[in-house]
């Protein structure tokens, strides 16, 4: 009789620990870390696949449907020449949600104190520290409305670390620029709004939602005119090798089309 009452005791002392863990908020979903070693690894398996191989690749694999991207997500620019546009990196995810805060009456001098401290506090971009060769910087603004979370400005800044491309269920702005400075952005829309007054940063390096698809940090993203798509990396190697020979295949079906036609090869067939 005592060593029942001492388990149920042990047992409800449990329930009392994960109640508060809970309360406290709690991640269901784990969040592997890979080195820079295992990601050049798995990213040169995917060199010059477009997302049409690596859907296909996903079939093959048994993931129908899986990664796919709303195509409402697209790329801001198109290189149809040298495909300068196509990312293929590793997820760096974060998430910005819409404020519920509203600030105080402020004159025009004191703007910008405030300007800085929101952007210091409430919404700054902390997975700066882990971007490295190689990431693509993974946004889920989905109901950031308005907000131009990224412009021209910080967008250089992350490339500068290595970012090989930007991808968000949210807004842009500067987009004329980004453009011209040719930073590879798959977005939503454009948007205006700075994040002061109007987002905060929700969590960085857990998984997040973009396009309807589940993207968790170290997945594999590419990217090209076709849309976005996030393969899970437990399936990276298996995906790469499926949609590898799916590409040969139609480059080589491609070329012989070309010469039949008088058609000079291009990038795009070259083996």
């Amino acid at each position: 009789m005592v060593k029942q009452v001492a388990a149920v005791v042990v047992a409800c002392g449990a329930c009392l620990a994960q109640t508060q863990v809970a309360r406290e908020g709690r991640g269901f979903i784990a969040t592997p870390n890979y080195t820079a070693e295992q990601d050049a690894a798995v990213l040169k398996l995917y060199e010059g696949l477009r997302v049409a191989d690596v859907s296909d690749g996903m079939d093959v694999a048994g993931l129908q449907d899986v990664g796919l991207m709303d195509p409402a997500i697209r790329p801001l620019w198109r290189d149809t020449k040298d495909y300068s546009h196509r990312v293929v990196g590793i997820a760096v995810t974060v998430r910005y949600v819409p404020t519920n805060k509203r600030p105080a009456k402020m004159t025009e001098a004191e703007f910008p104190k405030w300007e800085g401290d929101w952007y210091r506090n409430l919404s700054s971009e902390p997975f700066t520290a882990l971007l490295r060769k190689g990431s693509v910087v993974v946004i889920d603004g989905t109901d950031d409305r308005d907000t131009g979370t990224i412009g021209s400005n910080n967008s250089l800044g992350w490339k500068l670390r290595g970012a090989a491309g930007i991808v968000t269920s949210g807004g842009a702005r500067d987009t004329d620029e980004m453009i011209a400075e040719k930073i590879p952005l798959y977005y939503k829309r454009p948007a205006r709004g700075i994040r002061p007054g109007r987002n905060e940063v929700e969590s960085v390096n857990r998984p997040v939602t973009v396009g309807g698809v589940l993207v968790r940090p170290g997945d594999v993203m590419v990217a090209d005119g076709d849309g976005v798509i996030c393969v899970p990396r437990e399936h990276a190697e298996a995906v790469a090798r499926a949609a590898r020979k799916i590409l040969d295949s139609d480059k080589a079906g491609r070329r012989k089309l070309y010469e039949k036609l008088g058609m000079p090869p291009d990038k795009s067939v070259q083996p």
